[in-house]
């Protein structure tokens, strides 16, 4: 593997990001040395990270830890990334999925199950990396805007990286979610006013504050590389193979569009055949700024304001918008949206079909799964994966009031008997 060995111009030292070489920018192409930017200079285009990689095989990454850090020689991390303290997520379920194949009528199905990392989501895996990439260039505070996943996942890295964490959240926000980021002692403040203000906030502090690593905002380049594991997986764990769709919950859009980017890398490097597949993305209908753009045919976002259950998802003006109407338009898959009682009957399936107890997120991606194999749009005998990206137990309020005992009884056989109908 090619290693590309920077220096920071702010203190003159070298530091690591294994194959990343440069940033470069979406828009334009223009090209920076790795640094915290994250807008082109040139014309305020995204960037993103540009890679050298070296002679990667199968083998070297199947011998690699039980973490995506096995997949280290694919991202913007030091080769020693698995020496100093992490939460090393990953490695987390790809579920056969046959009952809620044949609920949904298609013939092969695979849930990948994120709940099972550190802090219950995916957003484990990109903050892993942004630490990583934070800690080479120089920053001492991990910090974020957050819906409440990251929320959750930075201050956990954080606090077991022995760093300072600030945390911008929205007040209105899930109260697990609140005290599941509260735990860890880190600093976390809560914001009146929405996802999108919060931003806007984080996004000043950033430039008033260097040493503070915003893991979606100045080092958002690096952050974003975490969502290609997940594609990583998935292909490995279908026996390095690209499955023929994917459904996958859109709120910034970043994860889609990496997880696209790790397929189409495994494919270059010869680790999987580059076979066709279909990218479909999953929105709920109070926040569906992607979905509305992709049915109107527009290449351009309209912010909305959110108004729905899945608060992860409740993004108004998604930065990675664009480039997810230009991902599933050239995989030829689509955009859809689903109303949140939609999202509650959703989250009940999987959970009675596969056992799998998804936050709201989760609810969107199966419910707009079966809106999509009902439309005729997803292929139902295509092998496809819905990917379920945190832990029910984080929005219990979406179904507190659907479900429950079935009856209270008092103590004695006869009286459960009676209520069972037997």
């Amino acid at each position: 593997m090619t290693t590309a060995v920077n220096t920071s111009p702010a203190t003159g030292t070298a530091f690591d990001l294994g194959p990343a070489r440069a940033l470069a920018c979406r828009e334009c192409g223009h090209q920076i040395p790795l640094a915290a930017e994250f807008a082109c200079a040139e014309c305020f285009g995204p960037l993103e990270v540009a890679y050298e990689f070296g002679d990667i095989r199968r083998e070297d990454i199947e011998s690699g830890p039980e973490s995506i850090w096995r997949y280290r020689g694919l991202l913007p991390v030091p080769s020693t990334v698995d020496t100093f303290p992490n939460t090393e997520p990953g490695r987390t379920r790809l579920v056969k999925a046959d009952r809620l194949a044949a609920a949904l009528g298609v013939k092969s199905l695979w849930v990948k199950d994120d709940t099972g990392n550190p802090t219950h989501s995916f957003k484990d895996r990109v903050v892993a990396v942004a630490l990583a990439a934070a800690r080479e260039l120089g920053f001492k505070v991990l910090a974020c805007p957050s819906t409440g996943n990251l929320a959750n996942a930075v201050a956990a890295a954080a606090a077991r990286a022995g760093w300072e964490s600030v945390v911008l959240i929205p007040s209105s926000l899930e109260r697990a979610k609140v005290l599941t980021t509260a735990v860890y002692d880190g600093a976390l403040i809560a914001v009146d006013g929405n996802y999108d203000d919060v931003n806007r906030l984080a996004t000043e502090l950033a430039a008033e504050h260097e040493d503070w690593a915003f893991v979606n905002v100045n080092v958002r380049p690096y952050y974003a590389e975490g969502s290609k594991t997940l594609g990583f997986e998935v292909a490995e764990q279908l026996g390095w193979r690209l499955p023929g769709q994917v459904v996958v919950p859109v709120a910034s859009g970043s994860q889609l569009t990496k997880v696209d980017k790790g397929f189409r890398e495994l494919g270059e490097l010869g680790l999987v055949e580059p076979t066709p597949y279909r990218v479909f993305g999953a929105q709920a209908t109070g926040c569906s700024p992607v979905s509305s753009a992709y049915k109107a045919g527009q290449d351009v976002i309209s912010p909305v304001k959110p108004d729905t259950i899945a608060r992860s998802l409740a993004i108004g003006a998604p930065a990675d918008g664009p480039y997810v109407l230009d991902t599933v338009r050239r995989t030829g898959g689509a955009v859809e949206d689903v109303s949140d009682q939609e999202v509650v009957e959703a989250i009940r399936l999987l959970a009675r079909t596969e056992g799998i107890f998804a936050e709201t997120a989760g609810g969107v991606t199966v419910a707009t799964a079966k809106k999509l194999i009902d439309n005729g749009k997803l292929d139902p005998d295509a092998d496809t994966v819905l990917l379920i990206t945190g832990d029910g137990l984080k929005t219990l309020d979406a179904i507190q009031d659907q479900v429950g005992p079935k009856a209270t009884v008092p103590p004695s056989a006869a009286a459960v008997r009676e209520a069972l109908g037997y």
